[in-house]
């Protein structure tokens, strides 16, 4: 049997394709070049006395340096632990203890976060994106390391996004990363030669998967340290780009600002967009362009893609989350009995693969919770119609029980979402003394337009059951969102005024 260790891919592209650009950061470099970085980093690690098993912190955008440092680390069988760069001290702090690195690496320009998190935790560090750190890897071989873990290893813990709570380290295997970058690039368009626009942070599961689907089909990586839609458009020009990753807000943005830079973005063939569902309005915009959006409904804990919708699949399922991935599995049950159901039926989603991650880090109890038999319990509500097509229909957690009725807030915000001026919507469960809890809004609203509560209510009516009808809606300058994109319902119903 095969024996995969991810670390060992970046060797055999350089073997492959030594001339060719494999990433644009702050410089160029070729497969090749990049090889010989990251073997020195694992020499670098070897002298510190860091060993297989043992884990690294990585506190930076997407630059060579994390590339560098991810891969080196997999070579010796080295964890990384990605950290979100937007998180506050606190929530550091409490990922730093958690996961326990031996080492923190971590930008220059977050050098004062830093120093106020190493008030509190103390950690060896390397500050990273300087002459210094160039300089010090420079002192070390180039020659292959020894390969110290492999297969259902864990090489990567990633920490969720923590809607709920406090965050999860989600542990991630080399065979992970390999199955989800096959599962990937066998469904969408994604091929040897293309230019991919890493914009989407590495912190985050889609941003990080890439990293390898990237080096697997012989693709080119421009870093993008931060995303500014203006200068997406102007990179997308410049480097030829044909095909990226993204979040909806992100896509939002870029067609707000495209007639002011007006740039050449005929290189461009697709954009993949998930974190959560893209507006039918969205697409059908980037359609009219030429540039198709190919939707992706992932998960931290199935190591990124769980399925892909493409319009080539079939236009009419637009408002759907496609087809699973390659070798990919999913089922729909009930949430109760856990017996599976049938086609249109409303469950839980339930995932099996060589996608599904090995379990939380030091969290044997919420491992149990969702890692049955090998298969894992997504906690989102969908259904899967006569044709194979996925739906989401909402989270487990955000269903709305009012009056002993179920529910789902992604129909009310659907609802919601087609009155002219609304910008941003989320729908959240209060309390009621009479029926247990029911629907509230929370709208973003364009600047200019005059709606207001009655006319969000009465949009409402016009298409839902009266018991689905919100009952109180709030305007808001900004929904509260994760670094991927996700609306923190948890705080908009305990930070925001109640009715």
């Amino acid at each position: 049997m095969i024996s995969i260790n991810i670390g060992e891919l970046l060797k055999h592209r350089a073997y492959i394709s030594p001339n060719v650009e494999g990433y644009i950061g702050r410089k160029r470099y070729s497969f090749f070049d990049m090889n010989e970085r990251a073997n020195r980093f694992s020499h670098l690690l070897q002298e510190k006395g860091i060993q297989k098993g043992d884990r690294i912190a990585l506190f930076a955008k997407n630059n060579e340096d994390f590339i560098t440092a991810f891969f080196g680390a997999a070579k010796q069988g080295v964890i990384t632990v990605p950290i979100n760069w937007r998180l506050q001290t606190d929530e550091i702090v409490y990922i730093l203890s958690n996961a326990a690195p031996s080492l923190l690496i971590y930008d220059e320009c977050f050098k004062e976060k830093i120093a106020d998190v190493l008030k509190r935790h103390r950690i060896e560090t390397i500050v990273s994106g300087t002459e210094t750190f160039a300089e010090s890897l420079a002192n070390f071989p180039t020659d292959e390391p020894k390969m110290q873990s492999k297969d259902d290893d864990t090489i990567l813990i990633m920490y969720t996004s923590g809607t709920t709570g406090k965050p999860k380290g989600a542990m991630i295997t080399h065979t992970n990363l390999f199955a989800a970058s096959i599962g990937m690039s066998h469904v969408i368009d994604w091929w040897f030669g293309d230019r991919f626009l890493s914009v989407a942070p590495f912190f985050h599961i889609g941003g990080f998967a890439p990293i390898i689907t990237n080096l697997h089909n012989g693709s080119t990586a421009v870093l993008m340290e931060d995303f500014d839609p203006v200068e997406v458009w102007q990179v997308i020009e410049k480097e030829k780009i044909t095909t990226m990753m993204t979040v909806p807000v992100m896509l939002q943005y870029m067609l707000k600002v495209y007639d002011k830079v007006k740039t050449d973005y005929r290189s461009i063939r697709n954009i993949t967009c998930g974190a959560s569902p893209v507006p039918e309005t969205i697409i059908r915009a980037f359609d009219n362009m030429g540039i198709s959006v190919q939707q992706v409904y992932g998960i931290t804990e199935y190591t990124g893609a769980v399925s892909f919708w493409k319009k080539i699949m079939d236009e009419t399922k637009i408002r759907s989350m496609g087809k699973t991935v390659f070798h990919g599995n999913i089922k729909i049950v009930d949430p109760d009995t856990k017996k599976t159901l049938g086609p249109n039926e409303i469950g839980e989603i339930v995932l099996s693969g060589p996608q599904v991650f090995k379990g939380y880090w030091q969290n044997e109890a919420e491992t149990k919770k969702v890692l049955i038999d090998g298969e894992y319990y997504s906690g989102d509500l969908g259904k899967i119609d006569e044709d194979g097509f996925i739906y989401v229909i909402d989270r487990l957690k955000d269903m709305i029980i009012s009056g002993g009725e179920n529910i789902y807030a992604s129909e009310v915000e659907n609802a919601i979402r087609t009155l002219s001026g609304v910008i941003d919507v989320a729908v959240v469960g209060i309390p009621h003394e009479k029926w247990g809890e029911v629907p509230k809004a929370f709208v973003v609203k364009a600047e200019n337009a005059s709606i207001d509560e009655e006319d969000i209510i009465n949009a409402c009516r016009e298409k839902l059951a009266s018991f689905k009808v919100v009952k109180a809606v709030q305007f808001v300058d900004e929904l509260p969102r994760n670094a991927a994109g996700k609306v923190l319902k948890h705080v908009l119903k305990t930070t925001y005024e109640k009715v």
